[in-house]
């Protein structure tokens, strides 16, 4: 087999939906003929923990691990936070906390971390790297970003190894939908467009995860090389053990985190005209949150009478989760009404395909998370403002539940499955490793 070398931050017993896309890719490479090296962390800031990933690994895997030092003591000094306290990503805030001094982090995060909060990683993680290529036969290298300084490290290997290297972008990163609120100097804005333009530009070949991000990457004119979509999916393998039960109750449910950008005032306030105006759906509903969730959207859970019809699961394994998704009535998905509001598919999308039950997305009726689930028949999109049109989408779903009738006729998903997208990756890596 070819051998890859895969530089992430994010690695089990890490959880959350940064660590998905190349754990399950790793899992499936071997099916292409390429064996995968993880290059990661030791001593990492863990936001969440889920140690049962660790047995999605690949047995045999060689895995490299790099001590990295983080400023999160630092960050928690500044914002009041407790030593034990967990820094959730995504400017989530699980409690209210002093604001003024959270603008401040932000502005250190952007001004003086550039890249990223994970910068002191690059100097130890390139020099072994470095080392390690001389003295080991890999074929291609990997950065998955964000945190874009993995594609740092990986720029530095590559000037001095010229192995081949595939720079995947999970996220974008100058136009991100959190950039705005870095705070950015003239300079700093200046510097991490240089450092993202010199990445794509060397690397041999860029991916993103989406078609909007490729056409906003490609369409800009700065770099040399054009961008190519390989999305996320699900793992079919994740999905095969189900009971066939679903819930009693009328439940609609979100994993994963929920921050205040993306927090869907809109349903809340379709739920409570729907509850004032049927008794029935009073009794039935159950709104479950599972992960992370901004104090804001308890604050608007609360405000439209909703306590009542809340569950909340802080943290499950993911391997826990895909019961519920799959046993749920309505799977929810809000989106960031944000600039790059076209391109944002959160990776919890393609679980939800994989669970095969009724989507209610709210977001960009032409975006591509809506492009997604229009083309295989997962649901409904409602846009931002639409509350008519979820008002009447949610009364329907209702009524079917209650019929026992609610159900999607979905199709042409299974292009989405992990197992098929490794063997784009190997395609890819086969291209420029001719």
């Amino acid at each position: 087999m070819k051998k890859v070398l895969i530089i992430t931050y994010h690695w089990p017993p890490m959880g959350g939906g940064g660590v998905q896309r190349w754990l399950k890719m790793s899992k499936y490479l071997r099916n292409y003929n390429w064996e995968p090296v993880i290059y990661t962390v030791t001593d990492a800031e863990i936001s969440i923990y889920d140690e049962s990933l660790l047995k999605e690994i690949p047995p045999g895997t060689e895995t490299i691990r790099v001590p990295i030092w983080e400023p999160f003591g630092l960050y928690k000094k500044l914002t009041g936070k407790k030593k034990e306290e967990k820094v959730q990503p995504g400017f989530l805030d699980e409690g209210s906390g002093n604001k003024m001094l959270q603008n401040i982090a932000y502005w250190i995060r952007g001004n003086i971390f550039i890249p990223d909060a994970k910068r002191f990683w690059i100097k130890p993680a390139s020099k072994r790297l470095i080392k390690y290529l001389r003295n080991n036969e890999v074929d291609a290298i990997i950065s998955t970003g964000p945190p874009h300084t993995t594609h740092i490290i990986a720029l530095k290997a590559k000037l001095k190894t010229r192995v081949p290297w595939l720079a995947d972008f999970r996220d974008p990163w100058t136009f991100v939908d959190y950039y705005d609120k870095l705070k950015l100097s003239r300079y700093a804005d200046k510097k991490h467009h240089k450092l993202e333009k010199e990445v794509i530009n060397k690397a041999d070949k860029t991916i993103t995860v989406t078609w909007s991000w490729a056409k906003n990457f490609n369409d800009r004119g700065v770099f040399k090389k054009k961008v190519e979509v390989i999305t996320n999916g699900y793992d079919p393998a994740d999905f095969k053990n189900t009971n066939g039960k679903l819930d009693s109750d009328f439940t609609i449910t979100h994993i994963g985190s929920m921050n205040a950008d993306r927090k869907p005032v809109l349903l809340w306030r379709v739920l409570q005209k729907i509850i004032e105006e049927k008794a029935d759906f009073k009794l039935k509903l159950k709104v479950k949150l599972i992960g992370p969730v901004d104090h804001s959207v308890f604050s608007d859970v609360e405000k439209y009478g909703l306590n009542d019809h809340l569950e909340h699961i802080k943290n499950l394994p993911h391997k826990e989760v895909i019961p519920h998704l799959q046993s749920s009535q309505v799977l929810l998905l809000p989106l960031n009404n944000t600039p790059n509001i076209d391109g944002v598919v959160p990776g919890k999308l393609f679980e939800y395909l994989g669970a095969q039950r009724p989507i209610i997305c709210i977001g960009k009726v032409n975006g591509d998370s809506a492009r997604i689930i229009n083309e295989v028949f997962a649901g409904i999109v409602v846009g931002f403002e639409e509350e008519d049109k979820l008002k009447q989408l949610v009364r329907s779903y209702f009524e079917k539940y209650k019929q026992g009738q609610l159900e999607i006729n979905s199709s042409g998903y299974r292009k989405y499955g992990r197992d098929l997208l490794a063997g784009e990756i190997a395609r890819v890596l086969d291209g420029i490793t001719l």
